[in-house]
């Protein structure tokens, strides 16, 4: 069954003419990777070579894996080679992309889950830390998201001058400050509670009130506002 072509199968289970017929929504996983990488090899068709790639390495499988591999670690894999690893990370970062285009339209962050549903899936698998900062007015409807740094949370690069910038040149009322845990454990360390604490005491000074300060995990995440950290 390994060495069979796609189109060796009966046309109703071929992801193209199942994609066709029911819609995207209707594929799985598999399906959907086998129509980005379109062929296999001699002894594997797409479908069975993209399910293998979705069995990961190193801990992570899934979606979770090809979001977060790099091109290199994908060409690696047999089968897949330089040029369908290209055409899978593009894959990703289009989808994030698009996935941006939305966010920012007439949102209003009432709660933690509004900025989980607004950031979440774009950082959940990212493999660095990067911190953002979400730009409020009076309504608390979202003016823009900005990103501050990439790295390990430290003083040195979540200066309160990096972060306030932007809400002062775009006259924000609040901001709201994210950043991601690669480990996928969303804890804050003692750092990232040092942190907070200087950014809320800058953002009193300034007249511009930090309402929270979200870490994303992979799948959890953590709100400082309620547990009562901030």
């Amino acid at each position: 069954m390994s060495s069979l072509k796609i189109k060796d199968l009966p046309r109703e289970v071929r992801p193209r003419e199942r994609m066709q017929k029911y819609g995207a929504a209707a594929l799985s996983d598999a399906e959907l990777l086998a129509l980005l990488i379109r062929t296999g090899t001699r002894a594997e068709s797409a479908l069975v070579l993209a399910q293998r790639v979705l069995k990961g390495d190193g801990g992570k499988a899934g979606l979770e894996f090809v979001a977060g591999a790099s091109i290199e670690e994908l060409s690696k894999i047999k089968g897949i080679g330089l040029a369908k690893a290209v055409q899978i990370k593009a894959a990703v970062e289009l989808g994030r992309r698009i996935s941006s285009c939305f966010r920012e339209d007439d949102i209003v962050i009432s709660s933690p889950a509004d900025v989980k549903k607004l950031l979440m899936e774009e950082m959940r698998f990212l493999d660095r830390e990067h911190f953002k900062i979400v730009l409020l007015n009076v309504k608390n409807r979202v003016i823009s998201v900005e990103n501050i740094s990439i790295g390990s949370l430290n003083s040195s690069i979540v200066h309160p001058r990096e972060v306030f910038k932007p809400a002062i040149k775009r006259s924000s009322a609040a901001v709201i400050l994210v950043h991601n845990h690669p480990s996928g454990d969303p804890t804050p360390s003692r750092e990232d509670v040092e942190i907070t604490r200087r950014l809320v005491e800058a953002g009193r000074i300034l007249g511009i009130d930090v309402l929270d300060h979200i870490i994303f995990g992979n799948p959890d995440y953590l709100s400082f506002k309620e547990k009562g950290l901030l």
